[in-house]
């Protein structure tokens, strides 16, 4: 209920709305009540009347009945449909704003197939709760007590007794699909939101399926969930089959019943004769308010389940929050670790341990080291994507946690090893950096990422579509797109976090040059296993198992003779083998 209560939470900017859809449903059910019951009243009064004149004004109510039940129809579905969609916008742009501050930590632990279930699927399943459950019962709740004011003068037990048919048929129906069904509702949703991650991840991972031969396998797998998908549907299915049939019998003892109770009411006088299909017609017509309450709460099940899946994601408390009052940032952009320490698990191992270093203004300092020995979670605690466990990051000689994250990112250029490309044009990718920037400075920006001939080889140029996670370029030309990104901001503190980790050893010389110049007058912090260039570093860090081993200049770390010149040795062994490429 609780769940429930909450997701009515989100009608209420819409509630003039809502009460307009939930009036004209009441009219329309009120119009096609009247439509039948004053047609069967003219049919029978036409049998007795010595002149049809008499009956003018019950033959108009037919025809206005007959117009008003088709415009409140349509009125109805018109304003239902959208307070419903408008709805499921907000939800879907709240659940997307929620979200962001809980990446990249919290969202570690779903897959990108179970997110898209949840905020696709699981959004649109809501569209039964505020299309199919809220206003049908509050239409319905007005119907019952309609027919019992109208059914009252001809008897209170009769109208006690069309009523009770009604509850019968509004709230039986749906206590015994809820009992036939028990968790069916969540059960379906779980499989499917299974299927579509699994889906996802074969469709991302297709080429090593078929370089594996493991694609058969994925088949089989998929065709398994999709069968236990079936059977779950298909038990839904035949719940929603007896309902109708139960809707279908209590209507039918419900005319029954009245007729039961009219006959003697009009053999005794007390009723006309000719009240007789009226009163079982409004009876009759009165059910289609209370007949979709079966199927509604067949959906409610599921609908307050997919409730459930998306506030477990959103009330997850963000691993990173912004200080009720955040500071402005200063002038001075020295980037300092003080004796930090990190792990990404509690009470697992440790990622970084007691790494204290500083970035001034200017400083062009390189982190080396294996893979795994914790360089990219320098970059994740300096952008706050996490905050330390112990010890202190500091952002012009203050602790991070006191600026917002959003003006201390802006502060800082990043480029990945592993930066996503949007399905977009070229433009679009680039200006995610800078959205006002001009088409010379993009031109620039691709110039001195070494990317000039990819404009002229896309279809349409800068507007030219990369593909899905940039299909259309090669991971060389994706990697030098993400150098243009960075540039393209212009921030005072550049970090690049194996940026040339699928280049050669040629491109990567060429782009290293390229951005040289750009370093001067600006922070850059490079986090590399390839030793390229180190030796235009002030500083070299060399980092292992999350500590920093050794430091110095290149030079100095070459003398020493320790864990950097036995990585330098080694690439240089390497490299005397590797081919040159023009990638």
């Amino acid at each position: 209920m609780r769940v429930f209560l909450r997701l009515l939470g989100f009608l209420k900017p819409y509630r003039w709305r809502v009460a307009l859809a939930v009036v004209l449903g009441v009219l329309t059910v009120v119009s096609n009540v009247g439509l039948l019951a004053t047609a069967a009243y003219v049919i029978s009064a036409a049998a007795i009347v010595p002149y049809l004149s008499m009956l003018v004004i019950p033959v108009y109510l037919v025809r206005l009945f007959s117009v008003s039940r088709a415009l409140s129809r349509y009125a109805e579905r018109l304003a239902s449909h959208d307070v419903t969609f408008k709805v499921l916008k907000d939800l879907r742009t709240w659940f997307y704003a929620r979200l962001a501050p809980l990446a990249p930590a919290r969202l570690l632990r779903y897959r990108s197939g179970d997110l898209l279930s949840r905020i696709v699927k699981d959004v649109a399943e809501l569209e039964n709760v505020y299309l199919r459950i809220v206003s049908p019962l509050v239409v319905a709740l007005g119907i019952a007590v309609i027919s019992f004011l109208v059914l009252r003068p001809f008897g209170t037990l009769m109208g006690l007794t069309a009523v009770g048919f009604l509850l019968a048929t509004g709230v039986g129906a749906p206590l015994l699909a809820r009992r036939l069904t028990g968790g069916l509702g969540r059960r379906q949703l779980e499989l499917r939101a299974e299927l579509n991650a699994r889906v996802v991840d074969g469709v991302q991972g297709v080429q090593d399926l078929l370089a594996f031969g493991a694609e058969g396998r994925e088949r089989r797998e998929l065709a398994a969930l999709g069968v236990k998908l079936d059977r779950v549907q298909g038990r839904v299915a035949l719940v929603t089959g007896l309902q109708a049939a139960f809707s279908e019998l209590m209507m039918g003892l419900a005319l029954a019943a009245i007729v039961v109770l009219a006959v003697p009411l009009v053999a005794a006088g007390e009723v006309r004769g000719v009240y007789l299909a009226f009163l079982t017609l409004v009876v009759l017509g009165s059910f289609e308010a209370v007949a979709p309450l079966g199927t509604a709460f067949g959906f409610l099940g599921r609908s307050v389940h997919a409730g459930e899946r998306l506030f477990e994601v959103i009330d997850a408390r963000p691993e990173v929050l912004d200080p009720p009052e955040p500071l402005g940032l200063p002038d001075d952009n020295t980037l300092e670790f003080d004796r930090v320490s990190f792990g990404y698990e509690r009470g697992g191992p440790p990622a970084l341990e007691d790494v204290t270093f500083a970035l001034r203004p200017g400083d062009r300092v390189a982190v080396v080291g294996p893979s795994g020995s914790g360089k990219s979670t320098l970059v994740n605690l300096a952008l706050r994507f996490w905050d330390p466990q112990g010890g202190e990051v500091r952002f012009g000689g203050r602790d991070v946690r006191c600026y917002a994250q959003e003006d201390l990112r802006a502060r800082i250029g990043f480029v990945s090893q592993s930066t996503y490309v949007f399905n977009d044009t070229l433009r679009a990718n680039l200006t995610l950096a800078d959205p006002e920037a001009s088409d010379a400075a993009l031109q620039a920006a691709l110039g001195r990422a070494r990317l000039e001939g990819l404009v002229d080889r896309l279809p349409g140029g800068l507007d030219g579509y990369v593909g899905e996670q940039g299909l259309a370029l090669s991971g060389g030309e994706r990697q030098r797109l993400a150098v243009a990104r960075a540039l393209l901001k212009d921030a005072p503190v550049l970090v690049l976090d194996e940026a040339s980790a699928n280049l050669d050893t040629i491109t990567e010389r060429e782009l290293m040059a390229g951005i040289r110049d750009l370093m001067r007058g600006r922070s850059t912090l490079v986090l590399t296993h390839r030793l390229v260039t180190m030796e235009t570093m002030d500083e070299v860090l060399v980092l292992q198992k999350g500590r920093i081993v050794e430091r110095g200049t290149h030079e100095e770390l070459v003398r020493a003779g320790g864990l950097y010149r036995r990585m330098l040795d080694v690439q240089r062994g390497m490299l005397q083998g590797e081919p040159a490429s023009g990638d």
